[in-house]
Parts: structure tokens; sequence; C-alpha cells
């Protein structure tokens, strides 16, 4: 009985130090990690497009994220016209014919629209009021303190142009890198391999880079914007994403393809790992110029959506672009 008890002890501080290190609760993590990829791998074995739908509640779930996390610095987005602009995007860019015309013209009047509406004067409602406070409950002074928005004077107001701004670059950030998500579903025939590429890669090259920074960083990438960041992790993370993009491509493609193109994994191993954690690196200094440790709580052990699929999203319009130019 004592031996039993010992190794747990053991075990539960193994695994805190573990938690300690990656700043995130690992079992939390990985179990709403693997319900996430059943739910993706269901989606696409039963129809690519409830994969597209799939999408789209996501970015709707990110996009209200986004809407409190502004909010606690006293920004507005009209995150309703957002919602109805970023599924017309998606979707027009699935569905139509003409797929990169359907994306550029719904992103450009997405960023009219929404500019008009931004521009307007709208006042938060109580549900909004409410996120912001348990947004706030979950943020510790200092990270408050570190924010351009928040400082010990008290609140910085801002113009209508300041919301405009803001609400553009979300349609930038959103709508428009998850269309680099939806377009290699319509080329080249290959719409699984590239939900996979798009989706999983970046992933687990976050996932490399999470476990070689825990064991072997060393020597920080970034230690302002990101302390957990190290150059140990950044090389984690390629290798991650070479070895699953040549898994995939492996799986995939018949053998005189990936025999003749088995360099397109080195690149994808590259871009996915350098645009990942440079992806991350740009969700971290947003959220600490905001002054919040994350940016939801929907998802345990990962934060919020966005805190899932930063390097995600950062990385489709790389990738879409490289399956397109190697005809994968």
């Amino acid at each position: 009985m004592e031996h039993q008890e010992q190794l747990e002890k053991e075990t539960e501080e193994a695994i805190n130090a573990i938690n300690k290190k990656t700043g995130r609760n690992m079992p939390q993590a990985i179990a709403t990690g693997a319900v996430l990829v059943i739910l993706i791998l269901v989606c696409l074995l039963i129809s690519i497009d409830l994969f597209v739908y799939l999408v789209v509640l996501f970015m709707v779930l990110a996009l209200w994220e986004l809407r409190v996390d502004f909010a606690t610095a006293g920004l507005h987005i009209p995150v309703a016209v957002l919602w109805v602009c970023s599924a017309a995007t998606l979707l027009s860019t699935y569905y139509s014919e003409r797929h990169i015309v359907a994306m550029t013209v719904c992103v450009l009047v997405s960023l009219v629209v929404v500019a008009i509406a931004a521009s307007a004067k709208v006042t938060f409602g109580s549900r909004i009021s409410l996120a912001v406070a348990d947004k706030l409950s979950h943020t510790d002074a200092g990270a408050r303190l570190e924010s351009s928005f928040n400082h010990e004077q008290g609140e910085v107001s801002h113009s209508r142009l300041s919301h405009v701004a803001v609400s553009m670059f979300t349609v930038l950030y959103i709508p428009l890198l998850a269309s680099c998500l939806i377009m290699p579903l319509t080329f080249n025939d290959h719409p699984v391999a590239h939900a996979i590429m798009m989706v999983f890669m970046p992933a687990l090259s976050d996932t490399g880079g999470l476990f070689a920074g825990a064991w072997l960083g060393k020597h920080k990438l970034s230690p302002r914007i990101s302390p957990k960041k190290s150059w140990e992790g950044l090389a984690g993370s390629i290798l991650f994403s070479m070895i699953g993009s040549f898994a995939v491509m492996f799986c995939t493609y018949g053998s005189d393809v990936w025999i003749s193109r088995w360099w397109v994994t080195v690149v994808a191993g590259f871009m996915i790992g350098i645009a990942g954690t440079f992806g991350d690196l740009c969700a971290s200094m947003l959220k600490r110029d905001i002054g919040i440790k994350d940016m939801g709580h929907l998802l345990k052990g990962h934060g919020g959506v966005m805190d899932r699929v930063d390097s995600i999203l950062l990385c489709a319009p790389f990738v879409c672009v490289l399956l397109w130019a190697t005809g994968m």
C-alpha cells in the first residue's frame, strides 16, 4: 500500500512538473486533442461537406472568443455581421465553381460591410458584459498591467476608427485565412489528404514543439513574447511536421508520386514548422497586448478555439499554395 501511494505521489509530481514546463494541463490537453481528432476524422469519413461545416462552426466560435477578448480592452467587433460574412465566405469558396474569385469577392465585400457595421454606435449587452467579467476573472493582474490598453491609470478610450481597424483585421485573420483551409479541398481530387495536411500537420507540429521544448528546450526563441518557446521546440516542430507530411503522402498517393516528389514533405515540414510557430508567437503577442492569458476557455487544456487554430490558420495559405504549385 505504501509503495502504491509513493508511486502515485511520484506520478503526480512528474505530471505537475510537465504541466508547469509546458504551461498547460497535459492530461486535459491530450483528452481534448483526442476528442477533436476523432470528431474531425468522423466528419472526413462521412463527407467532405460535413468537414467544411465543422470549419465554419469553429470559425464562428473563434469569432465569439475574439469579440470577448477585444471587449476586455474596450474594443468592439460586430460579431453577428462577422458570423454571416465568414460563413458566406467559406461556403462560397467551397461551393462556387470559381473558388478563388468567390473568396476574393466575399472577403472584399466583408471588409466593407464589417467596416460600416463597426463604425455604427453600439453598446455591449449583458451577455458580452458577463463574458468579459468571466474572462477578466481568469486573467492575472500582471498580464493586465503589461497590456497596451489597460494600465494603472485606467482604461484607454478608443475612436471609432480603432473599432473599424480591429474589425477589418478580424476579417483578414478569420475568414480570409480560413478560406485557405477550404481551397485545397477543391483541387487535384485529394480532399481528404489535403484536409489532413491542412489541419493535422500544424497540430502535429505544435505537439512536436511542445514535447521537444519541454524535454530539451534550453535556448529561448522569443522570451519576451512567449517565454516557453525554444529553438529546440522549433526543431521538434519541423521534424514532426516532416514525418507527418511524409506519412500522409505515403498513404495517399501512388508510389510514382511520392518517389518523385518526396522533397515536398521536406518543404512542407519547414513551412508548417516555421509558419505554425510564427502563428503561435503572433497570437501570444496579441494576447499580451490585450492583457489576457488565453483566447478562451472552450477547450480544456488548450485554452480557447483560437489558441488551438492560430497555427493552423497561419499555415493554411502556405500549405495551400504548396499543394497547388506541386500538383499534389
